[in-house]
């Protein structure tokens, strides 16, 4: 059996690993979803064409989509520094977490909403929608389903992404697993924070797909 201290250790790792995730999940969401949508409605044959733009934001979301997280980590450490004051612990991992996040939920958001029906918009522009409106009664509403399951995904990457923030001091599971478990030898506590690592990953994504199914239902 584990020890009390390893148990303890576990659960505040565990709230450190929930506190990163969620906190990224939504700047993720925050910055990403407008971005998204910008993607969508200046795309050709849009509401709001613009192909320069739509050129500048793509090669944007792609280029962050691009860089792996590790050297992103690394590479943005001074600004995580000005931003926060620190670049070790919990509240320093959010920055680069939510960073790494936001190009993934601009290109779902982007997915979710181009698989509304053109028919649905062209109804709405036909009875003199203006595009707020054909943004927040038509695009968004229409695609919540898809954009909940969307964010779930993103979520549960960030799980991962978090336990490897731990590598630099990131806290939560990650640097358990690595403090605790690899560099002391104990295959226990690494095994442990594995298991709490897919049961994390197993309850999100199963809370994301009841609420998108829900959804699908009204």
């Amino acid at each position: 059996m584990f020890n009390p201290t390893v148990l303890m250790m576990l659960k505040d790792a565990l709230i450190e690993t929930i506190y990163m995730v969620a906190t990224s999940t939504f700047f993720a969401v925050l910055f990403g979803l407008p971005l998204g949508i910008l993607l969508v409605i200046t795309a050709p044959d849009h509401i709001k064409e613009n192909k320069w733009l739509n050129s500048i934001l793509g090669w944007i979301v792609n280029f962050g989509r691009s860089v792996p997280f590790i050297i992103l980590l690394v590479a943005i450490v001074p600004f995580t520094r000005w931003l926060v004051n620190t670049s070790i612990g919990t509240t320093a991992a959010i920055v680069p977490l939510s960073i790494a996040a936001i190009p993934f939920v601009a290109r779902v958001t982007e997915q979710s909403l181009r698989e509304v029906d053109k028919g649905v918009i062209e109804a709405a522009l036909a009875m003199g929608a203006t595009t707020s409106q054909i943004i927040f009664k038509v695009l968004l509403p229409e695609s919540l389903p898809s954009l909940v399951l969307g964010i779930t995904i993103t979520a549960v990457n960030l799980i991962g992404y978090s336990a490897m923030a731990g590598a630099i001091g990131g806290g939560g599971l990650g640097d358990l697993a690595i403090r605790y478990g690899y560099q002391r030898f104990r295959g226990d506590v690494m095994l442990l924070t594995v298991i709490v690592l897919v049961i994390l990953v197993q309850v999100v994504q199963t809370i994301g797909n009841l609420i998108a199914k829900s959804l699908e239902h009204k």
